[in-house]
């Protein structure tokens, strides 16, 4: 299976029931609300499975950072389109998410934060990783996302990876 396959499958479903209830903006300057509306329509193509909207709203030298346990395989820093995709084939190859709930969502100028909720089943160990909270960091730049910060529950996370 190719890895666009391979992560289409796997954020697509999580990623589609948490857009349809996607966080809107209200009372944002012009700038804040662009930079918003590109990290949702980035949210929602990597859910829908568009690698062609994806990799559109992606600049050249986007910066993908997870932070947490570097034990596992997709925490880290990744830079560039074609090494996140290829990143995008690990991580979808080593958890599949099972819930993604956006509920909270805010833009300041380029700078969008969003929080929610995940679940996910590990497939090294095939552990459950139990609900966790998510915070993102994200920036825009020109109409495409330069930075995914990503903060997750690496304990949780670590912990059903490892089977513990």
């Amino acid at each position: 299976m190719d890895r666009r396959t391979v992560i289409k499958t796997t954020l697509a479903g999580a990623l589609a029931a948490s857009l349809a209830t996607r966080a809107s903006a209200q009372d944002m300057d012009a700038t804040s609300q662009a930079s918003f509306d590109t990290v949702m329509a980035f949210m929602g193509a990597m859910g829908s499975g568009d690698m062609e909207q994806m990799s559109a709203l992606m600049a050249d030298d986007m910066v993908w950072h997870n932070e947490g346990d570097t034990s596992l395989p997709w925490i880290g820093e990744t830079v560039g389109k074609e090494k996140i995709f290829d990143f995008l084939g690990v991580f979808s190859a080593n958890l599949r998410t099972t819930l993604w709930e956006n509920t909270d969502a805010f833009a300041s100028g380029d700078t969008v934060a969003v929080f929610g909720r995940m679940n996910g089943i590990t497939t090294h160990s095939g552990a459950e990783t139990g609900e966790f909270s998510f915070a993102l960091r994200a920036k825009v730049r020109d109409g495409q996302v330069v930075l995914w910060h990503w903060h997750e529950d690496s304990f949780a996370i670590s912990k059903a990876y490892h089977a513990e």
